[in-house]
């Protein structure tokens, strides 16, 4: 037995540093101390490495106090006594870092779309309600095995703001009394709820994205609903019914006006025969067909008593608000613009452009939008709208329109065609008393269900409407979508792997070592 004292000395040594190990890890990272395979893996092993050791003390006792008095012993134990407190100072140090951690937070993130940072406009807002002196307060509702996502996604919001977040947790069923003093229905919960206070308003979320959550914050911040009316019976773009969830149709377009808690109704002009009063923009997606007089004269009323209005035209549309722009003052060419070098997958009808004016709606852009089909468009001479977003240097606006639909070809003419920087958009106010506001661009295709999740096709379109609505505080840099795929596991399998690669996994590796280094001994011993 005395012989195999070592053994279990070692054996008790690796056993017990990982109990310490584990039990400091849960200590720092479970929401309750005394719970979880970790804290029995650590009780585990603090169990069977202390009498291991005993075990060792006790069958090598003489062997021990014999060694201990000699002159190796000495010079062992001033080197151990360094060793110790070299490895006592590299602990302190990381358990300061450690410290400092929890109260000082740098996040890095390298993923292309910037998909684990909290977007602009999410920042933008809390930013806001800390100048005003208001907190969000969010109460996450989830079971305990699944709160790890929930946790990790609301510290984001927490670290960007501090002063202007608060979160709590909640077990629906450990909790189920706080249920009721928040007044969530317990059968609402599902898989998870979040709800969210500002003030005296609350609305619950039951997705867990910051989409979501930052919508809600967005409803609870801006409570004032402005209308939106998008124009009706000219064949244009449809926002609901019929036709609007399909890859041409904009219904996703409305649905993220109705995410910034705006109104969004059709208008049918003709019937009206005036624009509503209590409509604070009018969009006009894709007209393919005449407008009546009235109707004419109905949006040129709107514009010259201080209206908002968004025209989007693609090329060859037969719709005759064409000389009512160009006594707004921006011009519509008859071309169809064309980029062989930055056209999407080799489309050259396809452009991306990235070229942005200094102006509220494309200031923060900065990544590039996509088009489809678009034509140009220009302010006039005398015109007070500004271009705000151009194509490459490598585009041109291509008006043998016959030549190009017949036979695909088409070959930049300096003199007939607009050739470099082609201008996709212009912006600005009219002059007059009551100035209205108008926005104008050659396309359509770039806010359908298809493409207004393209780059930042959402962020342009919503950013204009802000504009518009004179909302300028709410134009921002949304969320963005996830690019890459992602695991998804349960907390059980999530916390079998931790235990497995965290703790199991090194503890075999330092037994092997142990049994590896015992049989060495041995047969240097023969």
């Amino acid at each position: 037995m005395e012989r195999r004292a070592s053994l279990f000395g070692a054996l008790g040594a690796v056993a017990v540093a990982f109990a310490v190990i584990t039990f400091f890890l849960h200590f720092l990272t479970a929401a309750e101390l005394f719970s979880g395979w970790d804290f029995v893996f650590a009780v585990g092993n603090a169990v069977v490495g202390l009498g291991c050791v005993l075990v060792s003390l006790l069958a090598n006792l003489e062997a021990t106090r014999a060694r201990y008095r000699t002159e190796g012993a000495r010079r062992a134990r001033r080197y151990g006594t360094n060793a110790v407190l070299q490895t006592a100072i590299g602990i302190a140090i990381l358990v300061l870092l450690a410290f400092l951690s929890t109260r000082y937070h740098t996040r890095l993130d390298w993923t292309e779309a910037a998909v684990h940072s909290l977007s602009g406009q999410s920042v933008k807002i809390l930013r806001g309600l800390e100048a005003e002196g208001k907190t969000v307060q969010v109460t996450a509702i989830f079971q305990t095995a699944v709160a790890l996502e929930a946790r990790e996604f609301l510290e984001r919001y927490r670290t960007a703001v501090p002063a202007a977040f608060e979160s709590e947790f909640v077990d629906p069923n450990q909790q189920p009394g706080r249920l009721v003093e928040l007044g969530v229905d317990p059968a609402t919960v599902g898989e998870g709820l979040f709800h969210v206070v500002i003030g005296n308003e609350s609305v619950d979320v039951d997705t867990l994205s910051e989409e979501a959550l930052t919508n809600a914050l967005v409803s609870l911040t801006r409570l004032e609903q402005k209308k939106v009316y998008f124009l009706d019976g000219h064949n244009e773009r449809p926002i609901q019914d019929e036709g609007a969830d399909e890859v041409d149709g904009f219904a996703q377009a409305a649905a993220a006006l109705r995410n910034e808690n705006y109104q969004v109704e059709t208008l049918l002009l003709a019937a009206m025969g005036a624009v509503p009063e209590d409509a604070d923009v009018v969009i006009a997606a894709g007209p393919t067909r005449p407008y009546h007089d009235d109707e004419h004269a109905a949006l040129d009323a709107y514009l010259n008593g201080g209206g908002s209005l968004l025209v989007m035209l693609d090329p060859r549309a037969q719709t005759d608000l064409y000389d009512d722009l160009a006594r707004w003052g921006a011009d519509v060419g008859d071309d169809v613009i064309v980029d062989r070098a930055q056209g999407l997958a080799g489309r050259p009808t396809t452009p991306l452009a990235a070229e942005y004016a200094d102006h509220p709606i494309t200031r923060d852009l900065g990544d590039t939008t996509l088009f489809h089909t678009a034509r140009s468009v220009q302010p006039s001479a005398e015109s007070t709208l500004s271009p705000l977003v151009k194509t490459s240097p490598y585009s041109w606006a291509e008006r043998d329109m016959d030549r190009l639909l017949e036979t695909s070809e088409a070959e930049p003419d300096p003199v007939e065609d607009i050739v470099g920087g082609v201008i996709v958009m212009v912006a600005g106010e009219l002059a007059g008393e009551t100035p209205g506001r108008l926005a104008v661009f050659g396309d359509s295709d770039f806010v359908t269900n298809q493409l207004i999740r393209e780059f930042r096709n959402r962020d342009l379109f919503v950013n204009t409407v802000n504009w518009l609505l004179g909302d300028v505080e709410a134009i921002a840099i949304r969320p963005p979508l996830p690019r890459a795929s992602r695991l998804r596991i349960s907390q059980g399998q999530f916390e079998t792997i931790r235990v497995l690669g965290l703790f199991v996994a090194p503890e075999v590796v330092a037994l092997l070592g142990v049994s590896v280094w015992w049989n060495r001994r041995r047969s240097q011993g023969r």
